[in-house]
């Protein structure tokens, strides 16, 4: 059973996904719009990628605020939830991403990437990180 893990921003989506086992996680890519709100090759790509790689599931960052509330890009990854679901017929988790671009950047900071290169992966490395969390501790407990 693979999951795909989901970093959904407002240009882009960080996509992650497991072995097929659902044990290990890797960054798999980026996947780029010119505005947030066309979603339709994001959509289609998603499609292709679950097609080749057999998804089961799919795990979507939620982007709360600092005091656990949910703002504006909570909403706007609800609805994409919504639309994933409808457009994909799987299911879609929410998973807290809180800190996850932020841990990612301070991975790759350590790892000496430089700055300017850092933005090919970043939404990667979060989608993994909210795939781990999912899988450490929603799905094994």
């Amino acid at each position: 059973m693979r999951y795909l893990g989901l970093d959904y921003g407002s240009r882009t989506v960080g996509v992650s996904i497991t072995d097929e086992l659902g044990i290990t996680v890797q960054n798999l890519e980026t996947i780029t719009r010119r505005e947030e709100k066309k979603l339709r090759s994001t959509v289609s790509r998603l499609r292709e990628i679950i097609a080749e790689y057999q998804v089961s599931e799919i795990v979507l960052g939620l982007p709360l605020n600092m005091d656990g509330t949910e703002g504006e890009r909570a909403e706007r990854t609800r609805a994409f939830k919504e639309l994933l679901e409808k457009k994909l017929s799987l299911p879609v988790h929410l998973i807290s991403e809180q800190l996850t671009t932020v841990e990612a950047d301070e991975v790759l900071e350590a790892s000496g990437v430089p700055k300017k290169d850092r933005k090919k992966v970043i939404d990667q490395i979060a989608a993994n990180f909210i795939l781990q969390d999912y899988l450490r501790n929603v799905k094994h407990k």
